[in-house]
């Protein structure tokens, strides 16, 4: 009978983990999404402590407490600007329980079925469970900005990788036949060549690129987490792990879609090693003229036009500047201005950055719109408002064969009657890239904070009445 109430109730679960899925895959489902995830996870946490498996349940009391507390002190405290590095740092936890959990039951020897597939299952959890790990925090140091966002390009590292890899491979099939001590030695070996196969692959990685390896780093956890599900015969573990696995190897395949590139071409191309290179002759951008306006001046543009639309980025959530941008959509939309927010797929340092920002400033979700709806309207767009966006807006990737993001689909804001790029300085963005739409006739440079700049427009207008 208790089996049969364990299973309804993990099911319960599943249930739930799988209509939050479904809600987070819209803004205007994101919170149903959150709160079914919340009871999903509660229900399986209260239903695997109550059965007859379960008795430390002080230590477990303990751990869950200390556990909450850490975490609900965290996201009180985190800005959205620090919100990749944080989910960086989460997969990481994932991973160093993974591998924590493989090896305490391996040492108890906790077998379920054959003890040879146990062995295996125990391989998987801790290989997966150590790369996440390792690979989730070198993630986090350089979203942090603690490492250098430039990519480690080692000599030979394509064959470094494939060494790490058949190393696992030929120790897993020792592991799986030794006994006893020699079995935990192999187990120890193993754990710590894919903790530095895990740093080698995301040091090899470029800054630019770390939005796929947050989503990446999000499934190797749930593949690791399924791994985990089968070594405990623990059927949630399984369908969680799997859900959350295919989920973000999905969101990874979109996402290097979005930038017209492959999988293997993020995860081994050493994106952002070289410095984009001019055509022909043509100087570097600093030496190029652009031409400057004021916020007086944008406002001026902003409240003469019919229809703005708004493509923000990175520095948008650098600047804490949603709420003011909200202020200025309210007073453009009060005039008759047809308003619409650009997003571009890879905005941000995560998948759907942009749209949590916007969200939380209370946006209406009805004038946020996706690359691919905003691309064929900027023709008959007035005046295109880009908010701390660079490569996302970076034409080279339509015009200049020899540029790193060479076929990357991007925003394309210079079809725009005029354009104002709201940036600090003239700096390439992200990836290293010069971006010739700083100096094209119809941009315009408004320098400066963004939520300062936006502050500037917004009481201009309002003083215009």
């Amino acid at each position: 009978m208790e089996h049969v109430l364990l299973s309804g109730a993990y099911l319960f679960a599943a249930v739930c983990f799988i209509l939050s899925l479904k809600g987070l895959s819209s803004q205007e489902t994101a919170r149903r999404g959150n709160l079914y995830g919340i009871v999903g996870m509660v229900f399986a946490v209260v239903a695997t402590v109550m059965s007859a498996a379960v008795d430390a349940y002080i230590v477990i009391a303990a751990a869950v407490g200390v556990g909450s507390v850490i975490g609900a002190v965290m996201a009180a405290r985190v800005a959205m600007t620090a919100m990749p590095e944080l989910v960086a740092l989460l997969h990481s936890f994932v991973g160093a329980a993974a591998v924590l959990v493989g090896v305490a039951s391996y040492m108890a020897d906790d077998v379920h079925g054959s003890r040879g597939i146990f062995l295996g299952e125990v391989w998987v959890d801790v290989v997966i469970g150590a790369i996440t790990f390792t690979g989730s925090v070198v993630a986090f140091l350089k979203l942090k900005g603690s490492l250098s966002g430039r990519p480690l390009l080692l000599p030979g590292r394509h064959f470094l990788n494939l060494g790490m890899v058949v190393g696992c491979l030929v120790l897993g099939a020792m592991f799986i036949a030794a006994p006893g001590t020699t079995g935990i030695v192999h187990l120890a070996i193993i754990t710590v060549i894919a903790s530095i196969l895990g740093v080698h692959l995301v040091m090899a990685i470029g800054g630019a690129d770390m939005p796929v390896v947050v989503s990446l780093l999000n499934s190797y956890s749930g593949w690791t987490a399924a791994a985990a599900g089968f070594m405990l015969s623990n059927d949630l573990l399984i369908v969680t792990g799997a859900l959350v696995g295919s989920s973000g190897a999905i969101l990874s395949y979109i996402m290097c879609k979005a930038m017209n590139r492959s999988i293997w071409n993020v995860v081994f191309g050493g994106f952002g090693a070289e410095p984009a290179k001019p055509k022909g002759d043509q100087p570097k951008g600093e030496a190029l003229p652009v031409h400057e306006i004021d916020a007086s001046g944008a406002a001026d543009l902003l409240a003469a036009a019919k229809k703005v639309v708004i493509v923000p980025g990175y520095g948008l959530a650098v600047a804490r500047a949603q709420h003011t941008v909200k202020d200025l959509v309210d007073l453009l939309r009060e005039r008759g201005v047809d308003v619409q927010f650009g997003i571009h797929p890879v905005a941000g340092r995560l998948p759907g950055h942009m749209n949590v920002l916007l969200a939380e400033a209370a946006v209406p979700y009805d004038i946020v719109l996706e690359m691919d709806e905003v691309n064929e309207d900027f023709n008959a767009t007035d005046v295109v408002l880009v908010i701390g966006a660079n490569d996302i807006v970076n034409p080279s990737a339509q015009t200049d064969p020899t540029s790193p993001i060479a076929g990357m689909p991007v925003m394309e804001v210079w079809e725009s009657k005029t354009s104002i790029v709201m940036k600090r300085s003239r700096a390439a963005g992200y990836a290293g890239v010069d971006n010739p739409l700083f100096y094209l006739d119809n941009t315009r440079m408004l320098f400066g904070d963004a939520r300062e700049s936006v502050e500037v427009l917004v009481g201009t207008l309002r003083q215009a009445g």
